[in-house]
């Protein structure tokens, strides 16, 4: 993952086999870290003597979760959802001791408005086949760029990982990125 190398740190990319429901009824930051949890925890049964980090990014738009459209359709109806308003993106992450079984869970919130988009660059857009996968049917380092007025928050958690709080939650694990 392109972010954990910008901090410095070495690491291998394990994917987990833990299922995305999002449609748990929790609280969006409790879902959020218990996605992460799970993932880490899926992770960390394989491996001694490692840290595991993971990590699950959302959006919510008026108490609805926007998860990562399967189809352009749902694509289509996302986007046209989010144009010209403000919408939220949650990512709960978790680092976890393989070893000791210690473990940390938080989550991040950034607001995220979107300007008015006409219905010829919604398929534009879809038809780059960027939003597929993403979460919210967009990615702000990517054209999904193009879809964003501003934002008030931080920056890498809309593209998956809130860099600062990781930074600061690896410290527990005596783990420095600078």
């Amino acid at each position: 993952m392109q972010l954990l190398e910008q901090i410095g740190l070495k690491f291998q990319v394990v994917p987990s086999n833990s299922v995305e429901d999002l449609e748990s009824g929790l609280d969006p930051h409790e879902l959020a870290k218990s996605l992460s949890l799970r993932k880490a925890s899926s992770v960390a049964k394989k491996y001694r003597n490692a840290v595991v980090i993971a990590a699950d990014t959302f959006g919510v738009l008026e108490g609805k979760i926007l998860g990562k459209p399967k189809t352009e359709g749902e694509a289509r109806e996302m986007l046209l959802a989010m144009s010209g308003k403000t919408h939220s993106v949650i990512t709960g992450f978790t680092i976890l001791d393989a070893d000791e079984g210690r473990s940390v869970s938080r989550s991040e919130e950034t607001s995220v408005q979107f300007r008015k988009l006409t219905a010829g660059e919604i398929d534009a857009y879809v038809q780059s086949g960027e939003p597929l996968g993403k979460a919210g049917a967009y990615a702000i380092q990517g054209l999904g760029a193009l879809l964003i007025e501003r934002i008030d928050g931080d920056y890498f958690n809309v593209v998956g990982l809130p860099l600062c709080a990781l930074a600061e939650s690896l410290k527990e694990f005596v783990i420095c990125a600078l």
